[in-house]
């Protein structure tokens, strides 16, 4: 029993480890998005402050070009981010599907002792009436 005691325990860390790590990824990705609108916000007020929005002109503001470029790599990692928390998804359902098979066992294990007691209680009755 101790065995499967210390499995359960197991599992359930991990499953914790693949929650916490879910949201630390949900977590980052909505920072991106954050960042990705300050962005946006910047370049525009730069764009309005110099007068030019085409990034190909000659005289395009440095900074929004800069902005463009840090915003676009954002984008680039968030989706990075979206496909690696697809994946720890998918890894958070398997470690919930094993605990739920190790605590299933668990309870089959513990049932013939738990009727094994109501069955002596029940005898115990008896033998008082």
């Amino acid at each position: 029993m101790k065995s499967r005691d210390h499995l359960i325990r197991l599992k359930r860390f991990q499953v914790d480890e693949r929650r916490r790590r879910v949201a630390q990824i949900e977590s980052m990705i909505a920072d991106f998005a954050r960042m990705v609108v300050d962005l946006d916000r910047e370049i525009a007020s730069e764009e309005q402050r110099s007068g030019i929005s085409d990034p190909t002109h000659y005289a395009y503001p440095t900074f929004a070009r800069a902005a463009v470029a840090r915003r676009d790599n954002l984008k680039r990692s968030s989706d990075e981010l979206k496909d690696q928390l697809d994946e720890a998804k998918g890894v958070l359902g398997e470690a919930q599907d094993e605990l739920k098979k190790a605590e299933s066992l668990d309870g089959r294990d513990k049932m013939p002792a738990i009727e094994a007691a109501t069955r002596d209680m029940g005898l115990a009755r008896l033998a008082r009436a």
